[in-house]
């Protein structure tokens, strides 16, 4: 049988009229047209119109590409939720560089891992952090060219490191800049690094595509109106702040900074600045409740509040709800540009005993609407484990907000991407609806005597205890059964109840072999964005 042309793609081919690269860019701009005097930006009493935002950006891009910054080259930021991050999230990529954002709370050593990694040309840094970049750029063999920033509501007395003061910086670049869009969709927009618990950390490469998709994505889930007003709780140095950066812009939203975390502060922006949405690990949460009465305020809306990591415990809900904030529960990796996956609440479940409906948010749910493939799997057959809520196997992703992949690590990168899905270490199961729900981490199962305890299992049954604030629980090693469960936990602030105590309540609430078998009271140790640092737990409960 003779083969014809599509007659679809006769004639018809891509050009400047009909096709356009997907960038985030665009919503920056778009919003400058069409909402030139909505305010974008506030930041203590100073505020920001859309079209001194999209200024200041094109000027950040001029006076980059001044220096002769271009596609290739990496722009690294050390910043907290100030103005210029947000500039530098467009200003960057305007200049087809990519823009690298440090987490403030990372030793020397790992920053300049990370600049000499990513070949940083530009370093922008806020005089806050200036003793720890000092040290790494001692330790890293780049030399970029460094540029302080000096906030000017909050002022730093740090040490100047180089000779660029950033306002000076952004003011000598030109507002009529005239940037374009990628060359290809899929060039790189940003570079993140995962935390690098084992070994060096990796360079995770996000793209305009992706980008762009994943931005949209956040306003559908979060069914964001026009002119949100949002709160900067989340580091936008993590996953590029879950890419809200570049969504506020779709709906000309206000994003409200926040240098620092602190509860006053927290209260009095929700209720003076009429807070609609913020995003933030649990641990954003507690700060809010666990406030002194004095700082709390009454709400008059209700807010808002996205959350990931661990399901809060249902009385953690019910506070928050109390409190004037619907809670929706997100889960994703930096690999997938942050959250990529949503605990879709669904109506009737409303009428669900309460028992029930925690079961139901335990859940972390189904794939956003800009990821094409989430599944759980066995990682040896890429199998698909039936739908039963009980058969364990990995959880994966696919689709267009899936990482271009690591930096200079074709091996890693194509272990990730092993079968056409990203593995993303997570174990889980998929219930009847489709929904699925975290187990664990694939280094966190404890297998003590030949039987497999899920540290999470165990987690939330601490976690119903009425004076347990915090908890964790990680593999000890042990002589007879191979690995006990070890549980670290913060109680609330009064609370007195000893180790015997919390071993009978999870005697009382599993099976004997998934009871703590060690229990320690401390502060337990976290990241910047709130994540328990398991892996320093581990190494502790080998000490004991």
């Amino acid at each position: 049988m003779e083969t014809t042309a599509n007659p679809y793609d006769i004639g018809l081919d891509r050009n400047a009229a009909n096709y356009a690269p997907l960038s985030p860019l665009s919503f920056l701009a778009r919003a400058a047209d069409v909402f030139p005097d909505q305010t974008a930006i506030i930041h203590g009493p100073s505020t920001q119109s859309y079209r001194s935002f999209y200024r200041r950006s094109r000027q950040l891009a001029s006076a980059l590409a001044g220096l002769g910054i271009g596609k290739g080259d990496t722009v690294t930021v050390m910043l907290p939720n100030v103005p210029p991050m947000l500039e530098a999230h467009y200003g960057v990529p305007m200049t087809k560089a990519v823009l690298h954002s440090l987490n403030t709370r990372l030793d020397a050593s790992i920053i300049a891992f990370q600049l000499d990694h990513a070949n940083t040309k530009v370093l922008i840094t806020d005089r806050e952090f200036s003793p720890t970049m000092k040290e790494a750029l001692a330790l890293a063999t780049v030399e970029p060219v460094i540029i302080d920033y000096s906030d000017p509501v909050f002022p730093q007395e740090g040490e100047r490191l180089g000779t660029l003061d950033y306002e000076a910086f952004v003011t000598s670049g030109s507002p009529d800049y005239e940037w374009s869009l990628p060359d290809d969709e899929w060039d790189a927009i940003a570079l993140n690094y995962t935390s690098g618990t084992t070994g060096n950390p990796k360079g995770v490469v996000y793209h305009h595509r992706g980008a762009y998709l994943l931005a949209q994505a956040n306003i559908i889930t979060a069914s964001m109106a026009k002119h949100p007003t949002y709160l900067w709780t989340l580091p936008m140095f993590h996953c590029n702040g879950w890419c809200f950066p570049w969504s506020i812009s779709v709906v000309a939203g206000t994003h409200v900074c926040l240098r620092w975390v602190r509860p006053k502060v927290l209260w009095d922006l929700l209720a003076d600045r009429k807070v609609t949405h913020l995003c933030g690990a649990p641990i954003i949460m507690s700060t809010l409740l666990n406030a002194p009465a004095e700082d709390k305020r009454e709400l008059e809306h209700t807010v808002e509040f996205f959350t990931a990591a661990a399901p809060p415990p249902e009385s953690v809900l019910a506070a928050m709800k109390d409190a004037g904030f619907n809670v929706t529960h997100l889960y994703g990796l930096t690999e997938v540009y942050g959250p990529a996956v949503v605990n879709d609440w669904k109506r009737e479940w409303d009428s669900l005993p309460s028992a029930e409906q925690a079961g139901k948010k335990a859940r972390q749910g189904v794939r956003y609407v800009a990821l094409e493939g989430l599944d759980v799997l066995d990682p040896q057959t890429m199998v698909p484990v039936p739908a039963d809520g009980e058969t364990l196997g990995e959880v994966m992703f696919r689709g267009n907000v899936v990482m271009k992949g690591y930096l200079k690590n074709r091996e890693a990168t194509d272990e990730a991407f092993s079968g056409g899905w990203f593995h993303s270490g997570d174990l889980g199961v998929k219930h009847p609806d489709g929904y699925v729900q975290l187990k664990d981490r694939s280094k966190d199962i404890i297998i003590s005597g030949g039987e497999n305890i899920s540290s999470i299992e165990v987690e939330d049954v601490l976690y119903k205890h009425p004076d347990v604030q915090t908890a964790a629980v990680v593999a000890r090693p042990d002589e007879k059964w191979g690995e006990t469960p070890c549980a670290f936990v913060e109680l609330r602030p009064g609370a007195t109840v000893s180790e015997a105590d919390i071993m009978a309540f999870c005697h009382e609430n599993l099976a004997h072999f998934k009871t703590p078998r060690t229990v320690v009271f401390c502060e337990i140790p976290k990241t910047s964005t709130g994540k328990i640092q398991k892996f320093a737990l581990r190494e502790q409960a080998k000490s004991l």
